[in-house]
């Protein structure tokens, strides 16, 4: 195990900047977590890459904002700018559930203490910053920025709110992955010298056309190709204006080669400048092989960061998502297309995490947004960089899609075969849909069966975690999720090589209520047939609207933003627990309250189904 010094994380107080020898800063980081200096955590992985570029960078984590604002002013102003992230997670998200109420917990803090942020850390931590210090920058990132960086629905104010940009403050925002953006945007604020940057035309200047970032500008120069979405004030008065900006948005999110989009509020304009080509491999590889000590910072010893604890012992082989799931943010914020670390990346950290003191020889993951996409691609990348599909699978696998498992195959068999190594999981939410595709390539076929097989034999901890959502393919289309069947097909293949293995393993369904399309009766059908199969369900949700989604769009403006046709939601607290209460039909105690329901919306032929005939 190697020993680590004070020094080996990035510094988060006076003394820790003087134990390094510093007498000033170039960039102070605020985050909404706990520091853990892990290639997981944002606001290390933004620290680390800046640390490399040869600044010096600290980290404030969890700063209070109720007292003298001590933990704003004690590290005094950075020389390039200041970079806020409410953390790994909306803040929103974070702090209520679905019902909108208080979570206890937070898995992002110490001892999961559930009041160490506040609401909208991103607003709340800029506007503190910019009455301290008005003149220096302040830069946006991470999820609830990237989500929010124009015009937009908050379930939990109820009301359609303009870019977080307007309500913070903020200078510049970084949306999606931020490392190409920060490191163009510190090469060239250093470039002007080593005076202090501060607001104003320079800084204007230097973030103008750095892709990946937003700025609000009185008097933008259009470009031929912009995008004018919408006004803020337009989509406040007119719902289907707000639903029809959202495919602009969603569509420039996830092409190759992308528009600038600009969105006028009051007096001023939204600039989102088009993202970055995805990373390269080497690209990639470099993030995640910066000088992470893996550990939390010595500040929480004797503390307990359930987020840490869920992903120490888990490596994440890619970044992207092509499953473009209606209700998911990754796409959004990663992008569809899938970037791939190298297999040397992958073992060195493995290897790393085989040094970690508590480390008995079991991976927890290797995996990524979605377990089984490791170097997918298009078979032809030029027709990949005309395309503006959001997803590559529905609703029919892309033709030009590449499905080989053979390059994941070789990354579980090169980890399984370290020494030390006893067993490697799979943790992540694997596509079904990708392992029933049928390639026009047999060898490509085989190799999936082969993954199918080696997957559930060699790489479930007892319980396998898939994602089917709902069982109504009228709601499965809305979500952009294949149907049912596909899933009752690949229980079939799950519960057969469980049986030629002598296993007794579990597939573990995720599904979702109240999404937009789908009804009480649907969820009542839901219950009969997830009965039918024997599962008494435990991963479930109710649907919560989360920033930038299509589904929370739908929701919302009852239009779906690709048709602008109407689509009924449940968003009444009666209508949302009603379909919620389906999932629990095993449950003695909500019996009465299910045959009621049923009985209510006319559907009486469902009870001997669910109940049987001796009820």
């Amino acid at each position: 195990m190697k020993e680590y010094r004070l020094t080996d994380w990035l510094p988060t107080t006076k003394k820790e900047v003087e134990l390094r020898g510093w007498d000033e800063l170039d960039v102070i980081l605020f985050s909404g977590d706990a520091y853990v200096d892990h290639p997981s955590f944002g606001a290390a992985v933004i620290g680390r890459i800046l640390e490399a570029e040869g600044l010096r960078v600290a980290i404030v984590p969890q700063p209070n904002w109720r007292d003298d604002l001590r933990d704003f002013k004690k590290l005094g102003r950075p020389r390039l700018f200041f970079g806020i992230s409410a953390g790994c997670m909306d803040s929103m998200v974070n702090k209520y559930t679905a019902n909108k109420r208080l979570r206890s917990d937070d898995a992002y803090t110490p001892d999961a203490r559930p009041d160490m942020r506040p609401e909208y850390p991103s607003i709340v931590y800029t506007q503190i910053l910019k009455r301290l210090y008005p003149d220096v920058p302040v830069v946006l990132g991470g999820i609830e920025a990237s989500m929010r960086r124009l015009t937009h629905y908050d379930y939990w104010q109820a009301k359609v709110l303009p870019s977080i940009l307007v309500d913070s403050g903020a200078d510049a925002l970084i949306y999606g992955m931020g490392e190409k953006p920060v490191v163009e945007l510190v090469r060239r604020l250093s470039a002007a010298g080593t005076e202090p940057c501060t607001v104003g035309p320079h800084f204007r200047q230097c973030i103008a056309d750095i892709p990946q970032m937003a700025y609000l500008d009185a008097h933008p120069v259009s470009h031929e190709d912009d995008i004018l979405l919408f006004s803020h004030e337009e989509c406040l008065k007119d719902k289907k204006k707000q639903a029809a900006n959202f495919r602009h948005i969603e569509e420039e999110s996830n092409k190759y080669a992308a528009s600038r989009i600009l969105q006028v509020v009051g007096r001023q304009t939204v600039v989102v400048n088009p993202p970055y080509p995805p990373l390269t491999e080497a690209e990639l590889d470099h993030s995640f092989d910066l000088p992470y000590t893996r550990l939390p910072h010595p500040k929480y010893k004797g503390k307990r960061i359930p987020a840490y604890d869920m992903i120490k012992f888990s490596v994440n082989i890619h970044r992207g998502c092509f499953g473009g799931c209606a209700f998911c943010t990754i796409s959004a914020h990663q992008g569809k297309f899938i970037v791939s670390r190298s297999k040397e990346s992958i073992l060195r950290e493995v290897k790393a995490i085989m040094q970690l003191p508590d480390f008995k020889g079991y991976l927890s993951d290797l995996g990524g947004p979605s377990a089984n996409m490791y170097r997918m691609h298009g078979n032809n990348p030029e027709l990949c960089h005309k395309c503006k599909r959001p997803s590559c699978i529905h609703p029919q696998v892309c033709p030009n899609l590449n499905t080989d498992h053979r390059p994941l195959l070789d990354i579980y068999h090169a980890v399984d075969a370290l020494p030390g190594i006893k067993k490697s999981f799979i943790g992540s939410g694997v596509r079904y849909d990708l392992l029933l595709h049928e390639s026009k390539d047999p060898e490509i076929n085989r190799s999936t069966r082969q993954y199918t097989h080696e997957l559930i034999a060699r790489h479930v901890s007892g319980r396998l975690k898939v994602a089917p959502e709902h069982t109504s393919d009228r709601v499965l289309r809305i979500m952009r999720k294949p149907s049912f069947s596909q899933f009752e097909t690949f229980k079939k293949q799950f519960d057969a090589i469980n049986r030629q293995e002598g296993l007794r393993q579990q597939l573990i369904p995720y599904f979702i209520s109240s999404h937009p399309g789908c009804k009480e009766e649907d969820m009542a059908e839901l219950a009969v047939i997830t009965r039918r199969l024997n599962f008494q369900l435990e991963q479930v949700q109710d649907f919560t609207p989360t920033p930038m989604t299509v589904s929370t769009e739908t929701w919302y403006t009852g239009y779906h933003p690709y048709t602008l046709e109407p689509v009924f939601s449940a968003r009444t607290q009666r209508e949302k627990l009603a379909q919620r209460l389906f999932f629990f039909w095993y449950k003695p105690e909500e019996r009465k309250n299910i045959l009621n329901e049923l009985r209510r919306i006319g559907r009486t032929d469902l009870i001997d189904k669910l109940y049987g005939k001796k009820r």
